[in-house]
């Protein structure tokens, strides 16, 4: 085999085994990462009528860690979460947020995902909520679409 045979089946490998690399690394993108979410009364089920609205960042990671904040505008929230529920249906609670100022949100230290939950936001089925007194089920929502 001559000199130019030898470097081409090299130069192949080494393409291959980094193409190998990066797919490897590309593989989880777009399941984790910083999601923006808005809010609003319209997308709540059954859709709400309302000027308040709302908007942030959650961040989920590879290992199912979950981080972020909501900060809303127009409403008095008594309670905020993010539920397991695909577009136009309501699901339960899996991370209740915590009130951190009278319009603002944020995940507790330490919340993660369980398999279940993670397969529901890879498929984009959850959602984020915030709850006033006229409202119970809800007056703003917004859904998690990685």
């Amino acid at each position: 085999m001559n000199t130019v045979t030898r470097f081409a089946r090299r130069l192949l490998w080494v393409v291959l085994g980094g193409g190998a690399v990066f797919f490897a690394g590309c593989a989880d993108m777009g399941t984790s990462g910083s999601i923006q979410v808005t809010l609003s009364g319209s997308q709540e089920v059954p859709p709400v009528t309302s000027a308040a609205t709302g908007s942030g960042t959650i961040t989920v990671s590879a290992d199912k860690a979950v981080s972020g904040n909501v900060t809303t505008s127009g409403l008095v929230g008594v309670a905020a979460h993010i539920h397991d529920g695909a577009p136009g249906k309501n699901g339960p609670v899996i991370v209740p947020l915590t009130k951190t100022s009278d319009n603002s949100w944020t995940v507790p230290a330490g919340a993660k995902f369980n398999d279940a939950q993670y397969e529901s936001y890879k498929a984009g089925n959850l959602y984020v909520n915030v709850h006033t007194a006229a409202n119970k089920g809800g007056e703003i929502r917004g859904h998690l679409k990685p």
